[in-house]
């Protein structure tokens, strides 16, 4: 039993025990007040007695309360958990934003399809990590994988919590269990408007429940082989983003092409069907990073507003250099490029945001933006069809966000003299983080394309998902674009 706990039972223990303030002098008050006013203002009165028994009431447990002040521990434990709970909702309303994102980026026969897999995907998410995914990640750790605690039935040891002090259990599974779910978005935009939707319900279950935290637990878990290294990533560039990159480049992969994206050599473009949402979405994505990175601090400190900052700066110096790139490589500023852009910035500073300057941050952010331009550019080459750009976001920034931690960390970087040791170690944990995960998911995807299959049928892809495989649309009664290429 905590000691928050031990302490709300010694406080009921006295309440039962002593006399209180209202067993003294209520009969009494109430007495008084009808003499005072009379029958005529009686019912007027009675409305304001339920109040006064709530003020009396509060009067009589604060002073109770002075009895056994409250210590700083404590104050900090609350706060702790509180900002976490925060913190775990803004990552969690993030789904929003990847929902809006990949519908506003793909085509409107499809939205429904979309917004359905972005919507299910956080509650299959939780029953997965509630039920095996948090035991491997955070139980005792053999080096390679955590357990005990499964269904947070207790016996598990935690990483990062104290006894009786700290987060709570239930505050840090709530607030892992939106990461590993952010896992799995990520291949959703990368498989969208040809993939089965049960193909994709199993795979994130085991994305989530059984790949995803197994690796986590290397890096974020003190028994962690990685972690015993020196590996650091202290918000997930490699540990989420680019385990969910790797995932989605699989899927892509086995998937295929969408109908007509490459034909006679040539990438024919096919264009979203909605920007302003998908503009919004990448709004929401950006306010919610700020419960992803400043969170991963996993506690109320001081270091919480400047993790916020270099979060900040790199997102802007992404969403600036991917905008600059594309319009000199296109004549015209992309909406979409500035969008991905911004996202690459807040990839790649997930890893190293508490560690480094806000100029490294900046340069970081920069780097992102350009290289989230060519990399769907040479995604497209190899004729990788990724719909929303999800490889090219999280996957290349996700290695990029990881490695730049060993350069520009303060204290362990290359660039502040600290030697090549860092980078080193950096570089081991981005190559391990992706085999395990090429191999893990190339095998779900091989066993679900072997057994149910995993893309819809042609004439499904091309009539739309939406009607295909939920018999509904998102946009009922309104006029459809008929164009040769909305039907592709």
């Amino acid at each position: 039993m905590s000691r928050l706990v031990l302490r709300k039972s010694a406080r009921a223990r006295k309440r039962r025990s002593a006399p209180s303030f209202w067993d003294a002098n209520v009969p009494d008050f109430a007495g008084a007040i009808q003499n005072f006013f009379g029958k005529r203002f009686s019912w007027n009165w009675a409305a304001c007695v339920p109040l006064a028994i709530v003020l009396v009431m509060g009067l009589n447990l604060a002073a109770h309360a002075q009895d056994e002040p409250l210590t700083a521990e404590d104050v900090q434990t609350v706060l702790d958990n509180i900002w976490i709970t925060v913190a775990a909702v803004l990552v969690i309303f993030m789904n929003a934003g990847f929902g809006m994102l990949e519908t506003g980026f793909c085509r409107q026969k499809n939205a429904v399809n979309i917004l359905a897999k972005n919507l299910i995907v956080f509650a299959l998410a939780t029953i997965a990590f509630w039920a095996f995914g948090f035991s491997f990640l955070a139980g005792a750790s053999s080096g390679f994988i955590g357990l005990g605690g499964f269904f947070l039935s207790g016996g598990a040891e935690t990483y990062g919590l104290e006894e009786g002090a700290g987060l709570t259990v239930a505050v840090f599974f709530l607030f892992q269990a939106a990461f590993a779910a952010t896992a799995a978005t990520i291949v959703s935009g990368a498989v969208a408007e040809r993939i089965k939707f049960g193909a994709f319900l199993i795979f994130s279950l085991l994305l989530t429940g059984i790949s995803y935290p197994i690796s986590a637990s290397w890096g974020w878990n003190g028994g962690g082989w990685l972690a015993s290294m020196g590996f650091s990533d202290f918000a997930g560039s490699t540990i989420v983003h680019s385990v969910g990159g790797w995932a989605a480049l699989m899927g892509a992969a086995f998937l295929g092409p969408r109908i007509g994206k490459y034909q006679d050599g040539q990438v024919n473009a096919i264009p979203g069907h909605n920007m302003s949402i998908a503009m919004l979405g990448c709004l929401i994505l950006w306010i919610g990073w700020f419960g992803f990175n400043p969170g991963s601090e996993l506690a109320a400190s001081t270091a919480v507003p400047y993790i916020a900052v270099t979060t900040n700066l790199a997102a802007a110096a992404g969403g600036i250099s991917a905008t600059i790139t594309a319009w000199v490589l296109s004549g015209k500023p992309d909406l979409s490029m500035i969008i991905n852009g911004i996202l690459a910035g807040l990839v790649a500073i997930t890893a190293g945001c508490a560690g480094v300057s806000y100029l490294g941050a900046v340069v970081i952010g920069l780097i992102g933006g350009v290289l989230v331009v060519f990399a769907v550019g040479f995604f497209d080459s190899i004729k990788i069809d990724d719909p929303v750009g999800a490889i090219s976001v999280h996957l290349v920034n996700g290695i990029w966000g990881t490695a730049a931690v060993g350069l520009f960390d303060m204290e362990s970087g290359l660039f502040y003299g600290a030697g090549f040791g860092q980078l080193g170690v950096q570089i081991v944990g981005i190559l391990a983080y992706g085999l395990f995960t090429v191999v893990m998911s190339g095998i779900f995807w091989m066993l679900l394309k072997a057994t149910m299959g995993i893309r819809v049928e042609p004439e499904e892809e091309m009539k739309g998902l939406d009607i295909a495989e939920h018999g509904m649309e998102a946009y009922s009664g309104f006029l459809k674009d008929t164009s040769d290429m909305s039907g592709v």
